[in-house]
């Protein structure tokens, strides 16, 4: 009977250890997008609307922020992009003043515009710091901290959802 209690006490642990030191966590702990490290700081960039006008990070604000920066010529991926981040805008519901989707250059026609929607001039220096922009598969997406800081990619052809549930995550911690 005493070995039977060790046991009920003993086998949770081990398997728990084992699970870690392999680096096996449950799904529920682990975000859907790729966590960027070194994470790359934009804070120094001078970023500007499409009206010229600069883009302040205001941290104080603390505005999680979708960057989407598409290559010259997207046009059909682009609008579905749109639409899609739109939706997961949408279903932030009180939560979504805190959230903007940037936008590096002129929407293509037809793309959906949320009211959080802030068009950005296209930058190099901006272009440079983020990691895999130029992915030969499609449209990366990234997600920038109230700070400054891009935190987590997601590779062309993404699941929405997983954007969704990782943001509202973020949202939390506020």
């Amino acid at each position: 009977m005493l070995v039977l209690i060790a046991a009920f006490f003993f086998v949770p642990m081990l398997i728990a250890g084992i699970m870690r030191f392999t680096d096996h966590h449950p799904a529920v702990t682990r975000q859907h997008g790729e966590l960027l490290d070194p994470k790359p700081d934009l804070r120094a960039l001078q970023l500007r609307g499409a009206d010229g006008a600069p883009y302040a990070w205001n941290p104080q604000a603390r505005v999680w922020r979708i960057l989407v920066a598409p290559q010259p010529g997207c046009a059909r991926l682009c609008v579905r992009l749109s639409r899609q981040l739109d939706t997961v805008w949408q279903l932030f519901g009180k939560d979504a003043d805190h959230v903007e989707v940037l936008w590096l250059g002129e929407p293509p026609a037809g793309a959906a515009r949320p009211a959080s929607l802030r068009v950005l001039e296209r930058s190099p220096e901006l272009l440079a710091r983020l990691p895999r922009v130029d992915d030969p598969a499609g449209l990366p997406v990234y997600v920038i901290d109230p700070n400054g800081f891009v935190i987590l990619r997601y590779p062309p052809g993404f699941d929405p959802g997983g954007l969704r549930a990782d943001l509202a995550k973020l949202l939390k911690l506020m």
